[in-house]
């Protein structure tokens, strides 16, 4: 890290010193202009004698050492330094809680409007708005399961995931409850924050799996001190799947023998999950099941949850400030005594209040800049994007062009969802020298184009969006192999190119329990000058060949002239 990497404005450190300058010949010409017109009265022993003491006494060259001091002090204050580490964190009181969406085909039946996925997605929301679980991770399943989000405060990446939640983001096709509510243990498992833990799944409880399988899942869960809500969505009587034929048209799902298929509400599985985790069930007649999960969910033990929302550099510019102002207080004191001792001349306080004004005038942009990033990110964290984006941009166009800034603007811009002109400040901010700038801001440029690509009307239209994303995520992991979010969301762009479907995700797999990696959509961080690992392109491309492998794996089984791959059985919905 270099020396002028400390500062906000490493520029306004020749400011400083151009102040220093400045205010010292501001002093010394003063003194020399008195010097010329006690000149005009006389010889100096003359004058001398005729003077009183306090006019002849000269502090010249002591003030402009003052004023000079006072200048510099000044100007690096103005340019921000900083240094040591100020951790961000996240208070909030809860207990930690993961809600498994089934993503099956047969949650697109419309025997309830308008499907039961989406209705699934409604619930979700009002349990999110009824404040129940202070940490929560996000899981979607059908034959497989991923993990979207791992385990977060940040409702911005729960809700984005969520609105993308589709049986598209899923690579086999069925309903495994048993895997799902196996990974929703894992990840629980996984945290340590002393408060208790629930797993909320959500389905209409069609798989094909043995009941044992199921009920063990659910044992499993509870002996990890898992407390386990069933909900089912869908009706007895049951429902056709509507489908996008190869040929672009809108069809019904058939079965293996061509018949169509009609798929059914099933609770069996889902109450037996829920009597094995001595967990409840929520039958799919019953009305207002967010408000049911939550008071089934009121005996869990909820403590005080600290998340880290990241650390940046500590402001010192008070450091400096401070030593400036008193200095410019004591000339000023030393020349108020110099005046009442000869009666009183205003003249001899004018540089001292001129430099006063002077450094006001220089300080106020940087009071002002200071003050709006303060806004800015008080914005940001109260989800008021738009007016986050407003005052960043002032602070930018005001003059602070500086990367970090540049970046929270473009942060910002992609919370907002104006994602074309945030990739354009985001591809600027990766060619950062900062290793850790570059790589947040590769990270959130591939998210950027992800999300383009997940909303484009065609995957004509998608595919530049997506390509972008691929290679920006390709730089990511050559900064940081083992981030467990760029390679899911490598995984998922690749996903939607070769398939043309949507979705998308912050991290998951199959069973497995990823730690929590930096939030794509945590508020605007300063950046942090901690060195990024990085490896070479042979190690890149295996890193994310393995990212990518279980996806190809299941990408062939499944292309058997456009149908899924089933699962044992023959049902694939």
């Amino acid at each position: 890290m270099s020396t002028f990497s400390i500062f906000d404005h490493p520029w306004a450190l020749a400011v400083a010193i151009g102040l220093a300058v400045l205010f010292a010949f501001l002093a010394v010409h003063v003194q020399r202009a008195r010097r010329r017109r006690l000149a005009r009265l006389g010889t100096e022993p003359v004058v001398a004698r005729l003077l009183p003491a306090g006019m002849r006494s000269s502090s010249g060259g002591w003030r402009a050492a003052r004023l000079a001091a006072a200048g510099l002090l000044a100007g690096i204050a103005f340019a921000g330094p900083r240094w040591g580490r100020q951790a961000t964190q996240v208070h909030m009181e809860g207990f930690d809680m993961v809600i498994a969406v089934d993503a099956s085909l047969s949650m697109m039946a419309t025997d309830v409007r308008p499907n039961r996925l989406e209705l699934a997605k409604q619930e979700v929301r009002r349990l999110r708005a009824l404040g129940v679980g202070a940490r929560v991770g996000l899981i979607a399943f059908a034959g497989r399961s991923y993990i979207l989000t791992p385990m977060t405060v940040d409702e911005g990446a729960v809700e984005l995931f969520l609105d993308n939640l589709d049986p598209s983001i899923v690579g086999q096709a069925g309903s495994s409850l048993a895997r799902a509510i196996r990974q929703g243990t894992d990840l629980l498992a996984a945290t340590e924050t002393g408060s208790g833990r629930a797993l909320v799944v959500i389905s209409d409880g069609e798989a094909f799996e043995p009941q044992p399988d199921v009920e063990e899942a659910g044992r499993r869960a509870r002996e990890a001190g898992v407390a386990l809500v069933t909900v089912g969505v869908g009706t007895p009587q049951g429902s056709t799947i509507p489908i996008t034929l190869d040929n672009g048209e809108r069809g019904l799902k058939t079965d293996e023998n061509g018949s169509v298929v009609v798929s059914h509400y099933t609770p069996d599985l889902l109450r037996a999950a829920a009597e094995a985790a001595n967990g409840t069930f929520i039958p799919a007649e019953q009305t207002d099941k967010a408000a049911r999960v939550r008071a089934a969910l009121s005996s869990v033990k909820a403590a005080k949850v600290i998340s880290a929302a990241g650390a940046q550099g500590t402001p010192r510019f008070q450091w400096f400030l401070a030593p400036a102002l008193l200095l410019l207080l004591l000339d000023s004191w030393l020349a108020d005594r110099r005046r009442r001792r000869r009666g009183g001349q205003p003249a001899a306080a004018v540089p001292a209040a001129a430099a006063a004004l002077l450094l006001a005038c220089l300080l106020a942009p940087a009071t002002a800049r200071a003050d709006d990033a303060s806004d800015a990110a008080a914005a940001y964290k109260a989800k008021r994007y738009p007016e986050a984006v407003e005052l960043y941009r002032r602070i930018v166009a005001g003059g602070d062009r500086s990367p970090r800034m540049v970046y929270n603007l473009a942060t910002a811009l992609l919370a907002a969802d104006s994602t074309a002109r945030a990739a354009d400040l985001l591809e600027q901010v990766a060619k950062s020298p900062d290793p850790e700038l570059r790589y947040r801001a590769l990270f959130n440029l591939g998210l950027a184009q992800l999300k383009r690509g997940l909303v484009a009307p065609s995957p004509d239209s998608a595919g530049p969006a997506l390509d972008a994303a691929l290679e920006a995520y390709k730089q990511v992991l050559l900064l940081r192999s083992t981030d467990l979010d760029a390679k899911w969301n490598y995984e998922l762009a690749l996903r939607k190119k070769q398939s043309g479907g949507g979705g998308g995700g912050g991290g998951g797999g199959n069973d497995q329990s990823p730690q929590p990696k930096p939030d794509p959509n945590a508020p605007p961080k300063q950046p942090q000058p901690q060195p990024a690992g990085s490896v070479g392109q042979q190690r890149a491309e295996q890193i994310l060949n393995s990212a990518a492998r279980d996806e190809r794996d299941v990408q062939a089984r499944k292309q058997h002239e456009g149908q899924p791959v089933s699962p044992p059985g023959g049902k694939d919905w």
